[in-house]
């Protein structure tokens, strides 16, 4: 069911529909309106909706519950092949298993990307990957030979996410919680921070390393931590990293 809501009366419409669906909904932008969709079987929903704007209801096609996989395809990034557990690595590559699932980054996103082709300049060694996520980046850091490899990040789903594609990936990875921003850093050469700008400096001024790769802000934004300086940028798809050095 989908309801087209006036924009002043958007708050009202997402309070019905987190009362009505808690599993949650959809929400696109549709020039003067917004749209809220939801997928539901409950009859009563209809009379609530319409009281807030015009309402569609369309049938839910055959197979709709494995239909988000399509969504999720593999990426090569130099000899790494990231992708989902339904689909088959290329020939020679070193795999990557994600399951999408995890909800914390595929590898499909630019940042991701560009974080992983400038790691793939840099001398293993060891590494910390600070906001890890799903751990993707801290997984493709082990199967370069970057050891040890460390994951952080303040969300504990996260950290649980990361620590099961290191074990799906059969690599090793010591994944914690940690706030970036506070808690003390690990005392390694290289740190990956796809975050945003304005942490990734604050993070940086507090690492002891001699090398960042950070990403997570669009290409219009420059990180200029303190001490530290640009010697590579990588674009794409609106966003940007940066291979940062210790001046």
């Amino acid at each position: 069911m989908t309801v087209y809501v006036p924009l002043e009366r958007v708050e009202e419409a997402r309070a019905t529909l987190i009362e009505l669906f808690p599993e949650g909904f959809e929400e696109r932008e549709g020039g003067a309106e917004l749209e809220l969709t939801a997928y539901t079987e409950r009859e009563d929903a209809v009379a609530r909706l319409e009281a807030l704007g015009r309402v569609r209801e369309s049938p839910v096609a055959l197979g709709w519950e494995d239909a988000w996989r399509n969504f999720h395809k593999p990426v090569r990034i130099g000899p790494l092949w990231i992708g989902p557990p339904w689909e088959t690595a290329d020939a020679g590559s070193l795999p990557i298993v994600i399951d999408p699932g995890q909800a914390f980054g595929t590898g499909a996103h630019a940042t991701t990307r560009l974080c992983i082709e400038l790691l793939l300049g840099v001398e293993p060694s060891g590494l910390v990957d600070l906001g890890c996520g799903s751990g993707v980046v801290a997984v493709a850091a082990a199967k370069l030979g970057f050891a040890p490899v460390l994951a952080l990040d303040n969300d504990e789903l996260a950290v649980e996410a990361a620590r099961a594609n290191a074990a799906r990936n059969e690599v090793a990875v010591e994944a914690h919680g940690a706030d970036v921003l506070a808690d003390a850093l690990p005392q390694v050469a290289v740190a990956v921070a796809n975050i945003a700008r304005a942490p990734v400096e604050r993070a940086t001024e507090r690492f002891a390393g001699r090398v960042v790769i950070a990403s997570g802000y669009l290409e219009a934004e420059r990180p200029e931590p303190s001490g530290w300086r640009s010697t590579d940028r990588r674009v794409a798809e609106g966003w940007a990293a940066d291979l940062l050095v210790r001046d």
